[in-house]
């Protein structure tokens, strides 16, 4: 069954492309037919590319591993920021820093600068500065927040890419495909799918449709995780009976042991007195 139906993205928007002299030829496969100069885009595709994304997207959270979601355009900063942080994932929607992943060990350093001027702040040493350094202090934490503070809890690179606005985002999938990290990506019509692993066809620039793509990615992650849970719990409980179940046998070994010792003691007895009754002198006959 589909996560989503046509109707659904009909009522978005998700089908309205862009001007037809801006179109890229590469996007021709999903564009349905063109109207008062603006292309349509087949949302039947829609439905089976963002079915099949979902599908990907919800093995790579079942693995455990992460997606880092990027939307830095307004339409799509707010929706991102709130869905994306309900299923507990990294997500950008400020500036794309580069080299954030092809310099991912000192993207981690500044991020690390920003958990040491927290503990600074804490055990007391920040009151030792003076006010002007405090300033200068607080606004870089404040700028390191803006930009890195949603990928704090992103200590490796994350395994797969999803973005809003190809074009946009430019940077960002040029270093995810020079990393050869999979990209998931809501694509128009003019823009380019070539270096895009999943391929969702669909209006990104209205907020609802962004929100409805949304909905069902996060919703296959949070299906993932949910399973990577269950199995773990499986798994926790299948030790603990394989546990109890060889206790039993540890504990009947010493059992054991004590009979057969019991046994043997108990033979030896009966051979001291055999042996004791054929040593004993023979009773003289009465005179």
């Amino acid at each position: 069954m589909s996560r989503t139906d046509f109707n659904t993205l009909l009522e978005a928007g998700a089908h309205f492309g862009h001007l037809k002299r801006k179109w890229n030829p590469k996007m021709a496969p999903y564009i349905f037919m063109e109207k008062n100069g603006i292309h349509i885009i087949d949302l039947h595709k829609t439905v089976l590319k963002l079915d099949e994304a979902a599908a990907a997207i919800k093995q790579i959270a079942k693995s455990g591993r992460r997606v880092l979601f990027v939307a830095t355009k307004k339409q799509a900063k707010e929706i991102v920021a709130e869905k994306v942080a309900a299923v507990g994932m990294p997500y950008v929607t400020e500036r794309w820093v580069g080299g954030m992943l092809t310099n991912f060990p000192t993207i981690r350093k500044a991020v690390k600068k920003m958990a040491t001027i927290d503990k600074m702040t804490n055990d007391g040493t920040f009151d030792n500065f003076s006010k002007r350094e405090k300033l200068q202090i607080a606004r870089q934490r404040a700028k390191l927040e803006k930009n890195l503070g949603s990928i704090a809890d992103l200590t490796r690179l994350p395994a797969a890419l999803f973005v809003v606005d190809v074009q946009k985002e430019a940077n960002a999938v040029k270093e995810a495909k020079r990393l050869s990290i999979p990209v998931f990506a809501m694509v128009d019509t003019c823009c380019d799918p070539t270096d895009i692993d999943y391929v969702i066809p669909a209006n990104d620039d209205a907020t609802k449709a962004i929100e409805v793509v949304l909905d069902v990615m996060c919703a296959a992650i949070a299906e993932g995780t949910e399973e990577r849970r269950l199995e773990k719990e499986k798994e926790a409980q299948e030790a603990e009976a394989a546990a109890a179940a060889e206790a039993p046998k540890k504990e009947g070994k010493p059992r054991i042991r004590k009979a057969v010792k019991e046994v043997v003691d108990a033979e030896e007895a009966v051979v001291k007195e055999v042996v004791a009754a054929v040593e004993a002198p023979a009773e003289q006959p009465a005179e």
